[in-house]
């Protein structure tokens, strides 16, 4: 295979996974597929930064043989726990006996607890540093991006930031960096990303990039541990994350997300939709029954509104809408508005428990909910149209 050098003596041993079509135990879907990055430095010291997911490990340890010995591994730095990067690290280490592996305190706990190996380990720090010869290692935690035990690896030789999961996207390709791919299908990956993994630590990365920047690092190249290497422009995804952090909406969009028994809640959405495209705003509906909640999950970058809902079911809502708002709950979005709208046969709970819900979640609730009985009457639709109207009008 073609060599993929990230630096001079810096070298990518990852792996795509074409085939790979849900993660986070099917929270999330990767109908692109996507890699698992690993990087061999090659000095007077070998450094491998992260493994690959475990069934992929023949592959990882080959095309590290390309470069050198898999025995004469000196470090092996483990930025994060999760096994889809440390999966492959008993069988390196069967390999690299010799090797040290480096991480965080948090992270070699995290490590013993998957694997209750007894490895050689290094406790690093914020600060802390590892000299390879020519290279130095430079070593930043990052904690709760995404994991406690997370950890950024800067090669400032180089210039290069390897974060591990910040600054990803799942994305399969046959080329690694960002100058060799169509720019709509990587930015469309590290939204959806972003979205649905690290909105609920926006605080947390809008200081950790504060702190990176007031202590004066400079990046030539971001070297993440899932799909593609930013090397043409390292600030776009730098820059894309201080916006998403802020939880500013790029548009002034509504999203419609609705569940339907029978029918009846689906009429009051299209209804919806007609009147808040009568003023001129954009809208998307979303049937959460037929639609892939990772992209609508990513759609709330672009949306300042959201409304929801749901017939009444056991004085309840129904299970796929349930499932979406525990969901949009944990994210904690900031700065969107919402409503509820639904449909009933004689309780009619559902519009009030998708209200409360919404207020948890942080999205502010600016009108009363709209609901209708049974099969909506040709005056309950002109009211949804005046509902979604009047909606649209305070965005």
């Amino acid at each position: 295979m073609k060599k993929v050098e990230v630096a001079k003596n810096v070298f990518w041993v990852g792996v795509v996974d074409w085939n790979v079509r849900n993660f986070h135990g099917h929270t999330y879907t990767t109908k692109r597929g996507s890699t698992y990055n690993a990087y061999i430095i090659i000095d007077k010291k070998i450094a491998l930064v992260d493994t690959v997911l475990g069934s992929f490990s023949d592959e990882l340890i080959e095309k590290i043989k390309d470069f050198v010995d898999p025995a004469k591994i000196d470090y092996i730095i483990a930025n994060h726990v999760e096994t889809d990067h440390s999966g492959a690290l008993p069988e390196i280490m069967r390999h690299a006996k010799n090797a040290k592996v480096v991480g965080t305190a948090k992270c070699k706990e995290g490590l013993y607890r998957h694997y209750y190996e007894d490895w050689d380990f290094q406790v690093v720090k914020t600060g802390d540093s590892i000299s390879l010869g020519e290279k130095t290692l430079k070593f930043i935690e990052a904690p709760m991006i995404h994991w406690p035990d997370s950890m950024f690896t800067y090669i400032p030789e180089d210039k290069l930031l390897l974060p591990n999961d910040a600054f990803g996207q799942h994305i399969a390709t046959t080329e690694r960096f960002d100058d060799e791919v169509d720019q709509c299908a990587l930015m469309d990956e590290a939204t959806k990303y972003y979205a649905n993994i690290l909105i609920p630590y926006s605080p947390i990365i809008l200081k950790k990039i504060d702190e990176v920047v007031k202590s004066g690092l400079e990046i030539k190249t971001i070297a993440p541990s899932h799909g593609i290497i930013w090397r043409k422009d390292p600030m776009k995804i730098v820059n894309a994350y201080i916006r998403w952090a802020k939880g500013l909406p790029l548009k002034k969009n509504i999203l419609i997300v609705y569940e339907t028994m029978w029918g009846a809640t689906e009429k009051m959405a299209k209804a919806l939709l007609e009147g808040v495209r009568s003023v001129g705003c954009e809208a998307k509906l979303y049937n959460i029954s037929t639609s892939d909640r990772t992209e609508i999950i990513k759609e709330i970058f672009d949306a300042k509104g959201l409304l929801v809902g749901s017939s009444t079911h056991d004085n309840n809502i129904l299970p796929n809408i349930a499932g979406f708002l525990d969901f949009v709950k944990g994210l904690k979005i900031k700065n969107r508005i919402g409503a509820s709208f639904g449909s009933f046969g004689w309780s009619g709970e559902s519009v009030k428990i998708i209200e409360n819900i919404l207020r948890e979640s942080g999205i502010e609730v600016v009108q009363p909910p709209i609901s209708a009985k049974y099969i909506p009457s040709s005056d309950d639709i002109k009211s949804c149209f005046e509902f979604g109207k009047n909606f649209a009008a305070k965005i």
